[in-house]
């Protein structure tokens, strides 16, 4: 899938767009012990509580791709007997109307998974049917004609916390009093959707994953769920990144060689976005290393850093650069000091040798503040 197939898709998640009819929850506290389920028609649901709820699906396709949402990829022995990707397809077929299916799916997560401050959370699931509208050639959807009917099913995981008892008024005592802990559902942390929307059909051999952390991917939730390997966390790839960047390039990972790297990707970033693209922006490690011999790194250097990238992300590497690199500053950090600049400014900043020390060096155009305070600078002579 790509950015602009899944905002289609997130754009009918509302009440008025939607295809869903019923929401199926399961409600698993920190010992991993079923407290409740709940099957729950819209047709009868206040207006609120259905947006309530169409927000959290939402959220469950939110990010980018190759940063809060994987693709997932099943094998085509996977599809012909997987028992995983068979219970994703009878639960599609049957339209989440049968408990049993609905209850093994949520037994596969409630198993493996214990949020990290061993919270209550829910589990919700619903089905939804979507008429693809017909796309002409002047790029406009055609309501009136249709190519494709997509049906798919989602999943949010949701944490539950108890909110603090607060004062509130009690219209029937006609004071302010404090009121009783109340569970609370928050925003989803993992979730998925099934089949994959890709050309905008459906795409029974990939799946969408969702996590609200970047840091690192549930791979236990990824191994019940789907029984594939499990894609390198955004905040993984970075570390990975930077520990085949300093281990091959050793001496010539010089300040000059680091600032030219980071502006070159960053501008390949922007060029990107200025195609409008809705494909993700991948660079391979032969194209990091094009840019590292434009930085002026040795050959040497470089096919070690190959070789590095073929053992952190495998030989056919396809490295998304907002993981890579904080294309949004510039940062340098030293034992007692951090400076961060915009990545058009960081041109600006340089190393030199001042009375036998390294020191970086800020030009300053302009006037200079200190906690707010305007300052004067005597210049030197």
């Amino acid at each position: 899938m790509n950015q602009k197939e899944i905002m289609e898709i997130r754009r009918r998640i509302t009440p008025e767009r939607t295809n869903i009819t019923k929401i199926y929850g399961c409600y698993v506290n920190g010992e991993k012990q079923v407290i409740s389920t709940s099957e729950l028609s819209l047709a009868v649901m206040e207006k609120n509580d259905v947006e309530k709820y169409m927000d959290l699906f939402k959220k469950s396709l939110s990010g980018r791709i190759g940063r809060n949402l994987s693709d997932i990829e099943f094998t085509s022995q996977q599809v012909i007997e997987g028992e995983e990707h068979k219970l994703l397809m009878d639960l599609r077929e049957c339209r989440l109307e049968d408990a049993a299916l609905r209850e093994k799916l949520c037994r596969k997560i409630i198993d493996v998974l214990t949020l990290d401050d061993q919270s209550n959370y829910l589990i919700l699931l619903a089905y939804d049917v979507y008429d693809v509208p017909y796309k002409g050639k002047d790029n406009i959807n055609q309501a009136d004609h249709s190519e494709e009917v997509f049906r798919y099913i989602i999943c949010g995981i949701c944490p539950v916390k108890s909110r603090k008892a607060e004062l509130g008024y009690d219209t029937g005592e006609n004071t302010f009093r404090l009121g009783e802990a109340i569970p609370v559902v928050g925003s989803p942390e993992l979730g998925f959707m099934f089949p994959a929307f890709d050309d905008r059909r459906a795409n029974i051999y990939n799946a969408l994953f969702y996590s609200k952390n970047t840091s690192f991917i549930r791979k236990e939730v990824v191994e019940s769920l789907f029984h594939t390997s499990t894609p390198m966390a955004p905040g993984e790839q970075k570390n990975a990144f930077s520990d085949a960047f300093t281990q091959s390039l050793e001496k010539e990972c010089c300040f000059d060689v680091v600032q030219s790297v980071h502006r070159q990707i960053c501008e390949r970033i922007e060029m990107h976005k200025q195609m409008k693209d809705p494909d993700p922006l991948e660079l391979s490690a032969g194209d990091v290393a094009g840019i590292l011999r434009d930085s002026g790194v040795g050959e040497e250097r470089i096919e070690k850093f190959r070789t590095k990238c073929e053992e952190q992300f495998g030989e056919v590497a396809a490295l998304n650069p907002d993981n890579i690199i904080e294309s949004k500053k510039f940062e340098i950090v030293t034992p007692s000091v951090k400076i961060t600049v915009s990545p058009e400014f960081s041109h600006m900043i340089h190393t030199k040798t001042v009375d036998g020390k390294l020191c970086l060096v800020v030009p300053v155009d302009g006037g200079i503040t200190v906690n707010g305070v305007g300052i004067y600078v005597q210049k030197e002579e």
